[in-house]
């Protein structure tokens, strides 16, 4: 290290040949990393753009720069040069050992590369894995982060994500089936409750028809609701609703809940919860 610098400070042109490339190195991989990123920002609501090559493809290459800045700066200093030569024909043993007390870190770039080619989850998507629930923000070459509903970020190794089994709300397609659950007492009128569900969710501003045409012209339900349960102190009612996305799904659920809980009781339709009867007996000797 100390011949390094001495000779560095011998040869003044050498030492300005070395700042020139790093600070040219330094400032391509700042120029691009903020072109790239603005331009996957300004593309990103486009449905046809693919923003999780992109972001993957951009770190790459980012370190594509700097290694490669690294190299010229080793390669125009003799004894750097001399030390690289010397590591290359050794490179064998070097990688065996890297390796080896790499596994970890090469284990999370290929599985990074990986989940880059075959897609299980984009940038974007929603989501869940080891019950953490949240929207993919980014995807690097060791860890994929997720944003969770509480605005915190998950990191997750990118080797844990290749082998979890993970819920992708998005893949395929966005549209979402939402579950909307009423209890009703045994004394109500369950046609009535049905009809009532049936149209607060008909109603609802985010609740679309997924039935496809063949089905329109059998006359299948829009709503269908079923009786899924009769259980020890109430009926239970089932909705299946659909909406666009998962996001919408969810909000559509909430208000559904909510406005039909409102109809029930305008309505005269009681939703039921348990009670206890306490006896007590008095026995006197």
């Amino acid at each position: 290290m100390d011949n390094f610098i001495d000779i560095l400070k011998k040869d003044t042109s050498l030492l300005a040949h070395v700042i020139v490339i790093l600070v040219i190195t330094l400032l391509v991989y700042v120029v691009f990393n903020k072109l790239v990123s603005k331009g996957i920002k300004k593309h990103m609501i486009s449905e046809d753009f693919d923003a999780t090559n992109s972001r993957f493809l951009q770190q790459m290459v980012s370190v594509l720069i700097l290694l490669i800045g690294l190299s010229f700066i080793i390669f125009m200093i003799p004894n750097l040069k001399h030390i690289a030569t010397t590591i290359l024909a050794g490179a064998g043993v070097i990688v065996a050992v890297i390796g080896f007390a790499s596994q970890q870190v090469l284990s999370n770039i290929i599985s990074g590369i990986m989940i880059v080619i075959t897609k299980p989850y984009r940038l974007k998507d929603r989501i869940s894995v080891r019950a953490i629930e949240g929207v993919v923000e980014d995807i690097t070459l060791r860890h994929t982060v997720i944003k969770n509903y509480e605005n915190k970020r998950i990191i997750i190794p990118n080797s844990v994500m290749s082998s979890e089994v993970i819920v992708n709300a998005n893949f395929a397609e966005d549209i979402c089936c939402e579950w909307v659950e009423m209890n009703v007492s045994y004394t109500a009128d369950i046609k009535k409750a049905k009809a009532i569900m049936k149209d607060e969710i008909i109603k609802h501003p985010l609740f679309i028809d997924h039935r496809i045409s063949l089905n329109k012209k059998n006359t299948d339900d829009i709503a269908p609701i079923r009786v899924i349960s009769v259980g020890e102190f109430a009926i239970t009612l089932r909705a299946w609703t659909w909406a666009a996305n998962p996001g919408d799904a969810f909000l559509m659920g909430c208000d559904l809940l909510e406005s039909i809980k409102e109809q029930f009781d305008k309505e005269g339709i009681e939703i039921p919860y348990p009670y206890s009867n306490v006896v007590w007996k008095n026995n006197r000797e």
